[in-house]
């Protein structure tokens, strides 16, 4: 018994050994590079099409990417980032040739949005967006308004600083998240005439179901409805001071979720910030004014066609 004791001890010292050597070389290789496919692209550009860009632009990537003193995409450090990823700083995004993407071709923004893997290979951790199920108008929109006259996107010579991700991060990267594949067919735009379809669409490539999900790190981002939690909040983000905001449940869950909303009572939410009785929504939840109210509608109608998960989220209201 003693020496099988002491055979089982010597077997777990060697697990444990192996598994400290393994994290230390994770922690020392860091964020994982991967090979770059060559996409050729030529975005399409109207002053109708910039608008369509600058609208969804401003709400996914102005949040992480905007300086608030040069009102530019010229990024920052994003203090709402949980701290358990490490400390993150965007990326200059505007069109400057040295410091920002001035030099970046249109399918290089293409397949680091579709996929995650950046022009020299290395991938954007998961706190950096992807787009794998936006419709290719909508990617060429974004892409016409990050080359666009737009002051917010015009060239800035700023540094971008280097982001410390934590081994949490660096192991994730390695395990949990991977790039994703570039889409092997069109991806149209969604029938508007369809709300539910709409609300859908809106509701994923928006990133609304990565933050009221039950975290980031087991959201599924190739199909969002597999996310644990999906849509019933509970997710811990920041705010700018660093303090906890939890996310609010939205599926239609009578007593803990929006299933006794109003779908004006939802718009108001979205678009203003307003909630009849309450103290406004804050930071990190932002106003959505760039939506139309039948756009936040279609969110509201899509809501209340999924599974309602009680799950009763404590509303964190700071002074």
């Amino acid at each position: 018994m003693k020496k099988l004791l002491k055979i089982l001890g010597l077997g777990l010292l060697t697990i444990v050994v192996i598994l400290i050597i393994t994290l230390v070389v994770i922690n020392a290789k860091g964020i994982p590079s991967y090979e770059v496919e060559v996409i050729s692209f030529e975005h399409q550009s109207s002053p109708e099409i910039i608008a369509r860009g600058k609208k969804l632009s401003t709400m996914l990537c102005a949040n992480c990417h905007m300086d608030m003193s040069t009102r530019k995409l010229t990024g920052k450090r994003m203090k709402d980032a949980p701290a358990e990823f490490g400390e993150i700083f965007s990326a200059n995004i505007t069109q400057d040739k040295t410091y920002g993407i001035g030099e970046w071709t249109d399918g290089e923004i293409v397949y680091l949005l579709r996929t995650g893997i950046k022009r020299d290979g290395q991938y954007a951790p998961p706190y950096m967006a992807k787009l794998p199920h936006m419709a290719d108008e909508d990617i060429n929109a974004i892409i016409a308004f990050l080359r666009s006259d737009d002051r917010m996107v015009q060239a800035e010579k700023k540094a971008d600083i280097s982001p410390k991700p934590s081994l949490l991060t660096k192991l994730l990267c390695r395990v949990a998240f991977k790039p994703f594949p570039m889409p092997s067919e069109a991806i149209p735009l969604p029938d508007t005439a369809n709300t539910l379809e709409l609300g859908k669409y809106l509701a994923h490539n928006l990133d609304c179901f990565s933050c009221h999900s039950a975290d980031f790190k087991s959201n599924n981002y190739m199909e969002p409805e597999k996310s644990v939690g999906y849509f019933a909040g509970g997710n811990v983000p920041l705010d700018l001071e660093g303090r906890v905001k939890p996310t609010p449940n939205l599926t239609p869950d009578e007593e803990t979720g929006i299933g006794s909303w109003t779908k004006d009572e939802f718009i108001r939410a979205v678009r203003f910030g307003q909630k009849e009785g309450e103290s406004a929504l804050s930071y990190p939840m932002i106003p959505y004014t760039q939506l139309t109210e039948y756009e936040v509608g279609a969110i509201y109608d899509y809501l209340m066609t999924i599974p309602p998960i009680s799950n009763k989220v404590e509303r964190m209201v700071y002074d």
